[in-house]
């Protein structure tokens, strides 16, 4: 472990909420996949599934603003233990009523409610360690946060996946939910006392020109992730390999483990704002040629190499929130959340459309050029910020 890495997991209490909030968010991508499978079984209906992944989606997005402000107002504990109840409650109630066999309508709006709730882990960690360093020492906290999170969701699906194989889809689903809320109430419990953000001064998150900019390029950044989920999975079965979509999506997790890693063992020099260009820059240009790879071995190593400027461009972008938002971290994170959430679902469906005119290869040119255009949005925060 380099240096960067020693000082921070040596704080009081960050290697425990680090470990907890790991655990805190394997719901992340298991819960929209349990639903699926769950409500499908239910109901025989893709659509409905479908649906109630969506709402899932939705009411994640919608509510990390108003869990970012009352962070800011109230702490993070309180926020979590409220969450984490909803998100509990919503899932178990929805596994229960599929069993049931409740009405259909029921299902959307208990995805909904669960969203709503989904724990802001990661906003949270991003809250409670950047207050607890030094604007240098925020690089290698940001790059955890990301680290844990990817490690989530690697490790979330594998686990779901194991539980499947032995018991069924409902139980697992529930399983994974209460372990889940059971973490979170944990790593609230771990966060240190006295941290409530009522002592400081309040800021407002869009008082700075630049923010609104800033989540241009996290709509953006959101997209590549969105494109990329429709692109990979298409092009496995386009070539009559589908299960090799995982293995294909996992390149891109563990590319996203390295780049957390490395980015944050490193002094950097150059401005945030740099660097945040050249991330985006280079995501772009390495995606750009997927679309003309045809060996699936090195499809899997640049899919590798994009992720280890992903989780750094991501890290970036929550060190320009600190300068753009002081004092309203905690709902400007949420917003970035929001705006990722919102791009993955436009990159998505452009993707969708896309590669069924054009092929299977086609959504990878989306990815592309969404990266691209984030890093156009960002050249704005540098001739501003130098101006």
């Amino acid at each position: 472990m380099t240096v960067p890495y020693r000082k921070l997991l040596g704080l009081p209490g960050v290697p425990a909420q680090a470990v907890l909030g790991f655990l805190a968010q394997l719901t992340q991508q298991v819960a929209p996949v349990g639903m699926v499978l769950v409500v499908e079984s239910a109901t025989g209906s893709l659509a409905v599934a479908g649906l109630c992944a969506a709402a899932f989606s939705v009411g994640a997005g919608v509510a990390r603003p108003f869990q970012g402000r009352l962070i800011d107002r109230r702490g993070s504990r309180r926020v979590l233990a409220g969450a984490a109840f909803m998100h509990v409650a919503g899932l178990v109630t929805l596994v229960a009523g599929a069993v049931a066999e409740w009405p259909v309508w029921t299902f959307a709006g208990l995805a909904l409610v669960a969203g709503a709730g989904l724990p802001p882990i990661s906003v949270t960690m991003r809250f409670e360690w950047g207050r607890r360093v030094a604007d240098e020492g925020r690089t290698v906290a940001y790059s955890l946060v990301f680290l844990v999170q990817e490690l989530a969701m690697l490790v979330g699906p594998l686990l779901f996946g194991l539980m499947i194989a032995v018991a069924s889809s409902s139980l697992a689903l529930g399983v994974v939910t209460v372990a889940a809320g059971a973490a979170t109430l944990a790593f609230s419990r771990a966060l240190r006392a006295g941290q409530a953000a009522g002592a400081r001064e309040r800021g407002r998150v869009f008082a700075d020109r630049r923010m609104p900019v800033l989540l241009a390029v996290a709509l953006m950044h959101g997209g590549v992730l969105g494109a990329l989920q429709v692109g990979v999975p298409a092009l496995a079965a386009a070539r009559d390999v589908p299960a090799a979509a995982g293995v294909l999506v996992a390149a891109l997790s563990l590319g996203g483990i390295a780049g957390a890693v490395a980015y944050g063992a490193r002094s950097w020099t150059s401005a945030v704002e740099v660097r945040l260009v050249a991330l985006m820059l280079g995501l772009g240009v390495v995606l750009a040629p997927l679309m003309l790879i045809g060996a699936l071995p090195v499809f899997w190593v640049v899919l590798c190499v994009s992720g280890m400027m992903f989780s750094p461009a991501l890290t970036t972008s929550s060190l320009l929130v600190d300068e753009f938002a002081p004092g309203a971290q905690g709902e400007a994170f949420g917003w970035v959340s929001t705006a990722l959430g919102m791009g993955g679902a436009i990159g998505s469906g452009v993707a969708g459309v896309v590669g069924e005119r054009f092929g299977a290869s086609a959504p990878f040119l989306v990815a592309s050029a969404s990266a691209l255009l984030g890093a156009g949005f960002a050249t704005v925060l540098l001739r501003r910020g130098r101006g």
